[in-house]
């Protein structure tokens, strides 16, 4: 029986657990009409699981992926499911070292065999626990990475095509989701090797590329990686244009993986991934913008990390990693605001005050039971990833290792 049993607790609780089939892996979910969908970094697929009674969740269904691919990211919204499909990196045996993957090159070039599936993959899920492909957009390159959908005719993805250095911002026609079409790319000068253009920034020390937009109205808020902020206006979808791009990286230590506008406040939340053991890859933290002025946002504070142990001590890594994103028909405020801390667990901030956020909950769930993650050398630690809280505010955390948590937030 899995031990329920959290390391650290603090105004929160868990209340049920799963080892997702025994593919305990996972990085992005959504809850969706009382069904989860795991992307699965390691088990090379994705899973399906009844969340109906979060104190028993219970999987359902594992969709394998194509052999060699990654579909650690997917997107719901009404009867659709949207999976990325890309090269699995951690699979190549020079990504082994998190260090190559994060701080070296990633770029694909056309010149051998491709034995992986890239592009994105279009499910119906009328039946939500039997999820149906009915559309695929090839992409030529190594493939997607994170999507951002929340209806209507437009996605938005972070794609590594041919030519270019790292990933890039396309912008997806989802008028027939039996034919998605990818209509325009936007990127930051530099990254685009094939048609000459030369990097002005430091290389291999960094990653320049895409980790995903979230977009409110026509803005696009990209996060660049170690190239930060970049503000996109995207009113033109065909062709994306560059309102300001704002970089922190040196001094901080960059690696921005979500940056959430909060429209009803003029705020934005700006996540800067720890992605190395031991703060290896500098100051990671949580940031607050103003963003009254769009094109032009100042950060104002950063979220106090956890300090109820000496996280480093434990091992692996120690620092953010993801927020909750406030999806439309999931939980949605502008004064909470839930972030994973990998081997701290589930943080909860207040915000109400945007120049003093404070810590109101935690909860660490327990470590893992056994390593699914093949890389060699791994701390035998949590390593909680991607959080979603759903519309009666339960909270779920994915795992590298460690299967899915459901937690209550009890402020």
């Amino acid at each position: 029986m899995t031990d329920l049993t959290p390391t650290h607790a603090r105004n929160m609780r868990l209340l049920g657990h799963t080892d997702q089939g025994g593919r305990p892996d996972g990085v992005q979910l959504m809850v969706h009409r009382g069904y989860g969908y795991v992307g699965h970094i390691f088990s090379k697929g994705f899973s399906v699981i009844d969340l109906r009674d979060p104190v028993n969740p219970r999987p359902v269904r594992f969709i394998p992926a194509p052999p060699n691919t990654w579909c650690l990211h997917l997107q719901t919204h009404d009867d659709l499911l949207l999976v990325i499909h890309n090269k699995d990196m951690f699979a190549q045996a020079d990504m082994a070292d998190e260090k190559s993957y994060y701080k070296g090159g990633v770029s694909h070039h056309a010149d051998g065999a491709r034995d992986w599936s890239a592009g994105m993959a279009v499910y119906d899920i009328s039946r939500p626990e039997a999820p149906r492909q009915i559309g695929f957009m090839p992409v030529e390159g190594t493939g997607l990475h994170r999507i951002w959908y929340t209806g209507g005719r437009w996605a938005y993805a972070s794609a590594l095509l041919d030519g270019f250095t790292d990933y890039i911002l396309i912008t997806i026609d989802m008028a027939d989701p039996t034919r998605p079409q990818m209509v325009g790319r936007f990127w930051l000068p530099g990254m685009n090797a094939a048609a000459g253009e030369v990097p002005d920034w430091p290389l291999p020390q960094g990653r320049f590329g895409l980790h995903h937009p979230i977009v409110h109205g026509d803005i696009a808020y990209c996060s660049w990686r170690d190239a930060c902020l970049a503000i996109v206006d995207v009113s033109d979808r065909h062709a994306p244009k560059l309102k300001n791009h704002i970089v922190w990286s040196p001094p901080f230590g960059g690696g921005t993986h979500n940056a959430l506008p909060l429209p009803g406040r003029d705020l934005l939340v700006v996540v800067d991934e720890t992605v190395l053991d031991h703060g290896e890859d500098g100051f990671k933290p949580i940031w607050i913008f103003d963003n009254q002025v769009k094109s032009k946002p100042i950060s104002i504070s950063t979220m106090p990390p956890p300090s109820d142990r000496d996280y480093h001590a434990v091992g692996g890594h120690f620092g953010p990693h993801n927020i909750h994103e406030n999806r439309p028909g999931t939980f949605v405020s502008e004064d909470l605001i839930f972030a994973t801390w990998q081997n701290a667990g589930v943080r909860v901030y207040d915000i109400r005050d945007p120049f003093r956020p404070e810590e109101v909950g935690a909860c660490v769930p327990p470590p893992p039971t056994r390593m699914v993650d093949p890389r060699p050398n791994r701390a035998a630690v949590l390593h909680s990833a991607d959080v979603h809280v759903d519309a009666q505010g339960l909270i779920y955390a994915t795992d590298f290792n460690a299967g899915l948590s459901v937690m209550e937030y009890l402020g």
